[in-house]
């Protein structure tokens, strides 16, 4: 789907929603459309009439309209999309979205930055086509809201059923992508942090036969050593190394980190305080050499491992993690700026936060692909600009005229972010969210305001 086309998107997501009028459904498509052709832009900025902007306030204070019908409707069209794919990562993460506003914080619960914060938790699932290089969109979310009364409490987690605890978010997803893909689940391999290395959600898995990556967060015991999983790792023979790319975050730089790799298969005991039975998986080990505070990743796998090279696939799957990552940024602030919304009620952020989960989402294609430099330059930028939109993004960036053949994607994606003044300052080559979001916006503007003026010069 061409990015460029906003409406045409806003129509295969979500033309689908019950939302018990047709009128509704119209409704939200208009808005959706509209809010997608002006990324990280408020209601007020993204229309252009007071009559569009009042109705499309009436649609997010709508009681009758449920976010989940909303979010459903945009999972069925991502579905349709995973069609023509063989293997698909559900990639996982949770986090805060936090409100700096008091307007809901009644409604809103606590999040894990401090005592008085207010927000939403969110769990997300991002499906990612590993052998097409291509994220394809959302297939599950979850939302929910923190009791206030609990921050920094650990109320009797230990005695509550597994069902009840908020770690069940993990098999609740995988419980509504079988929903959802059915037969298609056989190819989606869950890909999940240290987070969810937990024995129930194993247990779960396995046992439904169902495929995954979870890196391990504790030393388990297991039947191949009398020791545990970790000192079990340190008896392996070397299966070759890796060099993982570890990714830009926060205050830590980017970097290469050249590491040795080692697999076996392993069983998982089952932990003195609870029942089941043990788990076979397969185990995979990357390591960073020379030193003992680098990079370590203890992978356990559905997979088959019985080779190099299938362990180095396993490594290669958990590297697209990040992607996840990356998805919350672009949601929360490098992007649709989701934390700066202001709604009088949950029920209507909620609203809201469905349809720019699913904008977030739509864009960050494009970032991915310019992230592939040597795959983005062999593919025409009018894969996500129209002839008229690249040809104005080169008159505000270039010297001269246009070139008679559409320049290639990666192109498209280094001139975005210089017309919103990135200038590679670090010798990346990457665009940052918040600068391609504004040379992204800014060239709408620019092509509406030139295709407006062709319009009054013919009516004239």
């Amino acid at each position: 789907m061409f990015l460029h086309d906003a409406s045409v998107w806003a129509q295969t997501t979500f033309q689908r929603a019950k939302l018990g009028d047709s009128r509704r459904t119209k409704r939200l498509v208009q808005l959706a459309g509209q809010l997608a052709a002006h990324t990280g832009q408020s209601i007020v900025q993204s229309l252009s009439s007071s009559a569009e902007i009042e109705a499309a306030y009436r649609f997010v204070r709508n009681d009758d309209v449920e976010p989940e019908a909303i979010a459903e409707a945009g999972f069925a069209a991502t579905v349709d999309a995973c069609k023509g794919f063989d293997c698909l990562l559900a990639l996982e993460d949770s986090t805060s979205i936090e409100f700096k506003h008091r307007t809901v914080a009644k409604e809103l619960g606590h999040t894990t930055s401090h005592k008085h914060s207010r927000g939403i938790q969110v769990h997300s699932v991002l499906l990612f086509a590993p052998e097409e290089q291509q994220v394809v969109g959302l297939i599950e979310q979850q939302r929910w809201a923190r009791d206030i009364n609990t921050y920094g409490q650990n109320v009797d987690y230990a005695k509550r059923a597994y069902e009840d605890k908020e770690s069940y978010k993990w098999q609740r997803a995988s419980q509504a992508m079988v929903m959802r893909l059915g037969e298609q689940m056989s190819k989606v391999i869950s890909v999940c942090d240290r987070e969810a290395d937990i024995i129930e959600y194993l247990s779960y898995k396995t046992a439904e036969q169902q495929r995954f990556v979870v890196r391990s967060m504790q030393s388990r015991c297991i039947e191949q050593s009398v020791g545990k999983l970790y000192q079990f790792s340190d008896t392996l023979q070397s299966a070759g190394e890796r060099v993982v790319h570890i990714q830009q975050k926060g205050g830590r730089k980017a970097r290469d980190a050249h590491c040795d790799i080692r697999f076996a298969p392993v069983t998982v005991k089952i932990p003195s305080n609870k029942t089941g039975q043990p788990v076979p998986l397969f185990y995979v080990g990357c390591k960073e050499k020379g030193t003992e505070d680098g990079l370590c990743w203890h992978l356990l796998t559905s997979e088959t491992v019985t080779t190099a090279k299938q362990a180095l696939q396993i490594i290669e799957f958990y590297e697209r993690r990040w992607l996840i990552e990356d998805f919350h940024k672009s949601w929360k602030t490098g992007g649709t700026q989701v934390e700066d919304l202001r709604m009088q009620s949950k029920s209507n952020l909620e609203r809201m936060i469905v349809i720019l989960a699913f904008i977030a989402s739509r864009i960050q294609q494009l970032r991915y692909y310019g992230l592939q430099a040597e795959r983005a330059k062999k593919l025409s930028c009018e894969n996500v600009l129209s002839p008229l939109a690249w040809k104005i993004l080169w008159l505000k960036t270039e010297k001269g005229k246009p070139s008679k053949q559409a320049p290639n994607l990666h192109w498209a994606y280094l001139r975005l972010g210089k017309l919103a003044g990135w200038n590679d300052s670090k010798r990346t080559g990457i665009v940052g969210w918040e600068r391609l979001w504004e040379g992204w916006f800014k060239l709408q503007t620019i092509l509406e305001g030139y295709q407006l003026a062709m319009s009054l010069e013919q009516e004239m």
